[in-house]
């Protein structure tokens, strides 16, 4: 009896399937990830409150941060730690900021992580 092709095809292997199902964690790891580092860092421009915007930051220790925030035309120096918020200082906004966002458009950050990883290679 002459085996048809169909019957001689190997099917898919285990191999195949695991790469198949590695490379989807893979993906999935990424957009989690991306998503995660979008937050941290605040890469959504609008995302926040209109009338609340963080000014600056700077980390101070492992989990500390030193925040400023502006209110309304007030700034806030905030200290943020892993377990409170304290008010450390109250400012007038200085009339020379301009009143752009700290952080850049997505558009604009992409371009330049870009640009430094053409000149890395």
């Amino acid at each position: 009896m002459a085996a048809t092709a169909a019957q001689t095809a190997p099917g898919p292997g285990v191999g195949q399937l695991i790469q198949v199902i590695f490379a989807l964690l893979l993906v999935l790891a990424c957009i989690v990830g991306g998503a995660w580092l979008m937050r941290r860092y605040a890469l959504v421009p609008g995302a926040g409150n209109p009338h609340l915007r963080v000014v600056s930051g700077v980390m101070v220790g492992t989990k500390e941060r030193v925040v400023i925030v502006e209110v309304d035309g007030t700034w806030l120096v905030v200290g943020v730690t892993h377990q409170q918020v304290n008010l450390l200082h109250t400012l007038d906004k200085p009339a020379d900021v301009e009143t752009t966002p700290a952080t850049p458009a997505f558009a604009q950050w992409l371009q330049a992580a870009m640009a430094k990883r053409k000149t890395s290679l």
